[in-house]
């Protein structure tokens, strides 16, 4: 079962991003099996991918700034 952990990174935060990015699978499914982990890795990794996009646009623009 996965959990919702409260989390909600700040998209302009490194900090915040790159811990969300490197939290492994088992913080949303602490008792999750190898199979149900797999499954949180395959939902996690977009949600990953569009953190890091969208904190390097913000970076991006406030070096342009």
């Amino acid at each position: 079962m996965m959990r919702d952990t409260g989390l909600t990174p700040d998209p302009e935060s490194a900090v915040d991003v790159l811990a969300f990015v490197l939290c492994p699978a088992r913080a949303f499914a602490p008792r999750g099996s190898a199979r149900e982990l797999a499954a949180v890795r395959e939902m996690m990794r977009p949600m990953k991918a569009e953190a890091c996009r969208r904190f390097a646009r913000i970076a991006s623009a406030r070096r342009r700034s």
